[in-house]
């Protein structure tokens, strides 16, 4: 007699996600969804307003004895400290999203992958909002960090860094499979921009190869608009290209996160 064989097991399989136009109700209702669940979260929240503070408050007493040292770097940081910050919050929650089920559930109603990653972008951006507002101001009339410029457009720089990490968070967590993985792509994509983007040497002092690399990087871009705002007392020129190079790369990334969204499925 033949033993009949059990059915193979199911091979888990990566479906690509729905194209639908994107919609605002959908969006918005992703992004109070987000918050919601954020708001239940309080060590996220912590995370992602106070860290920046509290990095910002001890560089300014380490150089206590140099105020000037603090001045020509606490500008570049505070942009850099939002920009980290929103990219390890944000890839770990979207991908969290993903292995446990609740992005294949919520594909499979009427929405789609781009009132999804709008969404996510529209609720952190608001944190953004909130944690670029407490760093700046901590900064700049707490901390007495000395700009010639408008702190408005710190802030605004500030901002756009603390979206570009948003963006670059939801895009590393479509190749992750774990929260530890989410966190290890930080030193494949945070840390080389950390190193060229000029806050250590300017970049025109760096090796040509270098500096190239330098010039596609957005984190040089942001740096380099907190310096303007650093010495210049009008906005200039050059802070409206770097601005716009920010903002630019944000929207591109959030694209491509779009782009290769995908839902798991059993």
């Amino acid at each position: 007699m033949t033993t009949p064989t059990a059915p193979a097991p199911a091979r888990a399989t990566t479906l690509p996600a729905p194209t639908r136009p994107l919609s605002l109700s959908r969006t918005t209702a992703t992004a109070t969804r987000v918050l919601r669940q954020l708001s239940h979260d309080p060590r996220t929240i912590a995370l992602l307003m106070l860290i920046p503070c509290v990095m910002l408050f001890l560089l300014r007493y380490v150089f206590d004895g140099s105020p000037r040292t603090f001045d020509n770097i606490g500008a570049s940081l505070l942009g850099i400290f939002p920009l980290i910050t929103m990219f390890l919050v944000t890839s770990i929650a979207t991908l969290r999203e993903r292995t446990s089920g609740t992005l294949e559930r919520l594909l499979a109603m009427p929405l789609g992958k781009g009132d999804l990653i709008a969404g996510y972008a529209l609720a952190f951006g608001a944190l953004a909002i909130v944690q670029s507002a407490l760093a700046t101001g901590l900064a700049v009339w707490f901390l007495g960090l000395d700009v010639t410029g408008s702190p408005w457009l710190l802030l605004l720089v500030a901002l756009l860094d603390a979206l570009l990490g948003t963006a670059l968070g939801l895009f590393v967590s479509a190749f992750a499979a774990s929260e530890f993985q989410a966190v290890q792509f930080m030193p494949a994509v945070i840390f080389p921009q950390l190193l060229l983007c000029g806050l250590f040497t300017p970049r025109d002092n760096m090796h040509p190869a270098l500096e190239a690399v330098s010039d596609v990087l957005p984190m040089s871009y942001a740096v380099d608009g907190m310096n303007e705002v650093l010495r210049h007392t009008d906005m200039t020129a050059t802070f409206i290209r770097d601005a716009l190079i920010v903002a630019g790369c944000a929207l591109l990334v959030l694209a491509l996160g779009a782009a290769t969204l995908k839902r798991r499925t059993a």
